[in-house]
This record gives C-alpha cells, structure tokens and sequence, in this order.
C-alpha cells in the first residue's frame, strides 16, 4: 500500500553554523538601527529575511511510502502434553478464529509456528519450549515491525526466560487450554541410584502427589523388575518413601513403578516411572582348578589374570595322594588343597569355577563334588577344559558333576591335526558368533590347527564348535538357574603361540567365560531396542532361524506391530519412527525390551495440570493478558502504541505504521526572482523611508 507524506526540508548554501551567524549579526544591527530610532527598520527586516532564508534554501519535500506490514506471532503447543483431554481441539479452534480475523486486518501479517512435537519431542528432555520457536521466528522480523505473540498453549512452558529484558517490545499473550482447578495424581522418583553392585540392594526414593489424598494414605504401587511379572507394595500419599532394590543381575536392572488412577485423573502417562539401575560386579571371583601341569595352564592363567575386575584362585595339583616318594612331611614346600575351605565354606563366593584338565585323584571327595553340582543348580558357573584322561573313568563324568556335564565321553581321544569349525547353531551362537577368522559358512576357518580332541556325545544342550571328524568340540548348556560349558580338547593353549597363525583363543574364551557368569550382552535368547535417529531399532537374538513380529507399546499405551527381518544369522531387526517420549515396551511373547525415548520420565508429563503461573511474569512484564480457553477465545484488537493490549474479552496487537521511503520530490519555496524582487524591493522602501 503506498501513500504520500509532505514536509519542509532545508538545504542551506553554506554551513549552518556560518547561516546562523550571519543572521545573529543581522539582527544585532536592526536593533540597534531600531534603538537610535532610524527609519525603515520593517523594510531592512524584510530583506534581510529574503536573503537570509535564500541562503538556507527551503524546500516542499513530498515524500511517496510504502506501507509495511506489522507481523504477529502465534505459537501453537503441538507438545504431548497437549493430547490429553480436548485440549488439542480447544488450541486449534482458537487458532482458526484468530487467523480469520486476522485475514481481515489488511496491515497485519499474521505467522503461525508450532512447536514442542514431532521429532522435537523425541529427543532429549527439554519439554516445551515455546520462546526458543518465538525467537526462531523473530529472526527475520524488524522489532519495529513487531505486533505482538500468542502462545496456544496448556501452560507447561519449560523455558520462560528469567530475564523480560531479552523478550521482544511488544504484548505476548497466553490462550490456556484446559480448565482452571485440574487436578491429577503423579508418581515423582525423588532419588534413584545410577549404579549397584550385584547381589546387593540400593535405595531409592519416591513419592505419590496428589491433592485430593490425605497426607499418609497408603497407595497400592506395582513394580515390575526387567518387564517380569508385577509385585505391589504400599506407599504413603504425598510423603518421601524409600524402597529397597536387590541388583539381581550385571547390566541394566529396569523398574517400572505404575500407580492407579487417582479421584479425578487426567492421564495415567505420569502415574508411571522407571528406573534404570546399572549392576556391576564388585570383583568376579573365579576359581581355576589345573588337575596337572602343563602347556595350556597359563593361557587359562594369563587371560583371566589380564582381566582387573577378576580375583583368581588358581591351584594346581602336584602331588597327588597315591604318589609315595618318601621325602619327609617337614621338607615338603607345597601348600595343602585346602578342600573344605573352598569347596563347602566359599564354594557359593564363586562366580565361575574352571576344571582345567581335572581328573579324578581321590583328593576331592565325593561330597564335595557334589557340593560343586548343586552349586551349579542354584546359579553357579563350571567350565570343563577337557584332557586325555577324560577319555578314561578318571573323567569327571563319572562323578556326580556328570548329572551336569551335557557331554558324556566315548573313551576315544583323536590324535590328529583339524581345525575348529563353526556349527550353524555356533554362528547364531552371540559366544561365537563374528568370531574373527571363522570364514564363511560352508568355507574353511583362517585360525590355525589343534592336535588333540576328546570324543563326547552331547546329551543336551547347544553344539557351537566341531573338530576333528565333526566331533562335538565346545558345547553349552543351562542347568537349573546355573550354566555349563564343555571343551573337548585342551590345545586350545596352540592358537596363543601362534601355532599355524594361531586363532581368537582370547576372544573366545573371554565371551565363554562372560556367558558363563551371564553377562546380558551374550545371552543368545534377546530382545533389544535402542534408539537412533528417532527411530527405535529392535533387535532380536535367537538360535532360531528366520524373522520374528514384535509389538511396540508406546507411553501413551498405543500398540503396533513391527515385523522383524533376519540380517544376520541368528539377528533380526526393525526399525520404528517414533515422535512421543518416555518408555516405550517391545515384546516377542517371551522376552520383553524397554526403550526410554528421550528421557526415561520426561520432564513433559512430569505435572499436565494446565496453569497460568509460569508464563504469569511474562504477559504481566510485557502488558499481554492470559484467557482460558474454556471460557471462550478472545477477539482480535490492533491498538496503537503505548496503550492497553488486552481486555476481557480481546487481546490486541500494537498498529506501529512502520514505511519504507521509495520515492522523493523537492519544490523549491524560494525562486530566485521572488527572492530578488524581495530583497532589492525591502532595501529601496527602506532608503525611500530614511530619505524622508
């Protein structure tokens, strides 16, 4: 829109201070010429001004310009927190009657932003920051041009800035969805530890609020431990409430805490928490059995040494009983096996007990052995690292261990040169799985070659590697709470010395000893789900062959199903976009996986009440007003500067009638025969006045 403005503007000949000068003197002679009574003082007067403001040289200035609009902005709450109830219904019935009448306001240009959902969401924990979009849309706004903000929001704004003077000049408005006076019960973690050591209990804290619950009332709690079956426990309403966690595992310990709905629930969403407790072990204790000397006892020796979480015990026996050589008790330096002390009083101090070449020399007494089976059944770990004698009725399977050994030997040993191989389960297998060197499936392994394989027939468990003859070579497999591994072969001791090229004995024998003491990363039956990208990509471990369909339960209690495609033997995955955060629940039918998109309790649910107090400061500080939207959406008023920006029932926008200059015109006021005919015509009247 263009329109014209006039003004006088001067252009003098000579500086102004020079103009000013010369007019100073004028005046001084005048009146002086005046004091002494001289004639003709009107008429100098007149030429003199002539001359004067002929050399300030005036001029009509007529301007053309170009109207520019104002520009208001509205941002729309699109945050999680605007889905519950008819909030989101109510913000964008606001937002339509406020963009038709600002249709009708032709020197307004009304920009919408919305903020707080999709991908924003998803990540991180920030909440809802509707200032940090108003100041993106301010970016290419002259504050001159500045109208004013409406913020459509529940009131649950996360970045109200502490400091007014950052804001833009100009009324910020508030239109509250929701209903004043809500209430909604919430279930707050106070303090959680981040890490506990296994076979121990942590604390933490939490508390139930909630308005309309006397102070002291039990609450029913449920508790769920790694997504297993819930227990329920009593919390007192509105107070601190401390809750002992036993770490039963190492890695992730997860907690979901849910609490029922309250007299006048607004969502169950923040009626939940979750924790995530990391275990780890103080020390693993190991235990490592050498039944003879020999060359493979210090790669067992030196890769569990290499490790400084790990305390070994490591004997190694000498001297068995039968030997009779005559040399006198006083004079023998070796220490006794201290059997009762490790096997009845610390046996359960264990975390994984290695029978290296073990054979059975009457030194551990029956009793004992099956001390060791019973520990295995109540959770413990063996290894058995077999040797020639396991081929003869000196095996410990011939002892009570052998109700859980998984292979029973043939009392065949084959003495020739093979190589390890892989089976199909040993390559789904994650104890073997990308084992470097394994070659291709159906190719031959890089690693270098064993001499030496005892033969077993496995009776239960998984078959990972074969050897000689495709002979069973390394075997796993689950006993009651606890786990077994067999090795038929005690040459393993060839890849460390680099025989042939030598092979990953290291790798191998530390993802065994990690499965044996069920470190979660290797369990072989998985479900995970992590998030990239904003994205949750499953992932699911199985020995079986072939995809999988999961379902994905999201913290607004939606479900979908994903279909999971192999990618690798015995992995298979999917990926799911995701835009709400929280905890999100993936299940197979026997394994569950959790997922915290985001924060694991963000900061977006942590209080849904809709409220006026948080952005209070910023519309008071700013002369804008808040409307609750229940009561009914306020018109739209342009006001003009510097008066009031809000009513009862309107909210306005300041009118600031900002132009651009794209033209000018100048018409001198002063022609140079005006200015001649005055000045010469005033210096004659006033000779003509003195002559008389």
């Amino acid at each position: 829109m263009n329109f014209s403005g006039t003004s006088i503007a001067f252009a003098p000949w000579v500086p102004w201070p020079v103009l000013i000068g010369l007019g100073s003197v004028a005046l001084v002679l005048l009146l002086l010429t005046a004091v002494r009574g001289a004639r003709g003082v009107g008429w100098r007067l007149l030429a003199i001004a002539a001359l004067w403001l002929t050399l300030a040289n005036p001029a009509l200035v007529n301007e053309k310009r170009e109207y520019r609009k104002d520009i208001g902005i509205v941002v729309m709450d699109d945050s999680p927190s605007q889905a519950i109830g008819d909030r989101k219904q109510m913000a964008e019935a606001a937002l339509d009657k406020i963009t038709e009448e600002a249709k009708q306001v032709p020197d307004l240009d009304l920009r919408v932003v919305r903020a707080g959902g999709g991908a924003e969401a998803a990540v991180g924990d920030q909440g809802t920051r509707l200032f940090q979009a108003l100041e993106r849309a301010l970016s290419d706004v002259p504050r001159r041009r500045f109208a004013g903000a409406v913020m459509i929001t529940d009131g649950e704004v996360h970045d109200v800035p502490a400091d007014l003077k950052t804001l833009p000049a100009g009324p910020i408005h508030g239109l509250v969805t929701g209903s004043p006076g809500e209430t909604d019960r919430r279930l707050v973690v106070v303090r959680a530890p981040g890490f506990g050591f296994v076979d121990k209990s942590v604390t933490m804290t939490i508390r139930i609020e909630d308005a309309e619950t006397p102070r002291g009332t039990g609450v029913s709690v449920s508790v769920r431990r790694d997504g297993g079956q819930p227990s329920t426990i009593r919390v007192p309403a509105n107070q601190d409430f401390n809750v002992d966690v036993p770490i039963t595992h190492g890695g992730e310990n997860v907690l979901e805490l849910e609490v029922g709905a309250g007299p006048h629930e607004l969502t169950m969403i923040n009626n939940r928490a979750v924790v995530a407790i990391n275990g780890i072990r103080d020390r693993l204790r190991v235990l490592l059995i050498s039944g003879e000397p020999h060359p493979g006892e210090r790669t067992w020796r030196n890769l569990l040494k290499a490790d400084p979480s790990v305390d070994l015990v490591h004997f190694t026996i000498l001297r068995p009983p039968e030997k009779q050589d005559g040399t006198p008790i006083n004079e023998l330096s070796l220490i006794a096996f201290p059997i009762r002390e490790l096997f009845q009083v610390k046996l359960h101090d264990f975390d994984l007990i290695i029978f290296d070449r073990y054979r059975q020399q009457n030194i551990l007494p029956r009793l004992y052995i099956q001390a060791i089976a019973d520990y295995v059944e109540n959770g413990g770990a063996i290894l058995e690292a077999a040797g020639p004698t396991d081929a003869t009725g000196l095996s410990l399977y011939y002892t009570p261990l052998g109700t859980v050994l998984p292979g029973e030997p043939s009392g065949k040993v084959l003495e020739q040169p093979f190589k390890p191989a892989l089976t199909d389960i040993g390559r789904r297998h994650p104890v073997t799985a990308d084992l470097p060197g394994a070659g291709p499936q159906g190719g031959n392994p890089s690693w270098g070659k064993w001499m030496r394989q005892i033969e077993i027939t496995p009776l239960r468990g998984e078959t990972l590697m074969s050897g000689a003859d495709n002979e069973p070579l390394l075997v796993l497999d689950r006993v009651g709470q606890g786990r077994v591994a067999q090795l038929a072969s005690d040459h393993i001791w060839l890849w460390s010395r680099g025989y042939d090229g030598g092979g990953p004995q290291a790798e191998l024998l530390r993802r065994l000893a990690h499965w044996l003491m069920k470190e979660p990363d290797l369990e072989e039956e998985d479900l995970k789900a992590v998030l990239q990208g904003g994205k949750i990509m499953v992932t699911r471990r199985s020995l079986q062959a072939g995809g999988a369909e999961v379902t994905v339960t999201d913290p607004l209690d939606n479900k979908r199903t994903l279909q999971l495609a192999e990618t690798a033997p015995g992995r298979a995955t999917g990926e799911l976009p995701v835009t709400v955060p929280g905890l999100y629940r993936v299940e197979d039918g026997k394994h569950t996986a959790l997922a915290a998109i985001g924060a694991i309790n963000p900061k977006e649910f942590a209080d849904v009440r809709a409220t006026e107090s948080l952005l209070q400061p910023v519309t008071d500080g700013s002369g804008g007003g808040q409307f609750w939207l229940g009561q009914g959406t306020p018109s739209l008023r342009r006001v003009g500067e510097d008066r009031v920006a809000h009513g009862r029932d309107w909210l306005g926008l300041v009118a600031h009638h900002d132009y651009d200059v794209v033209g000018i015109e100048q018409v001198p006021l002063l022609p140079a025969a005006a200015v001649l005919l005055l000045g010469i015509g005033g210096l004659m009247l006033a000779w003509r006045r003195e002559g008389k």
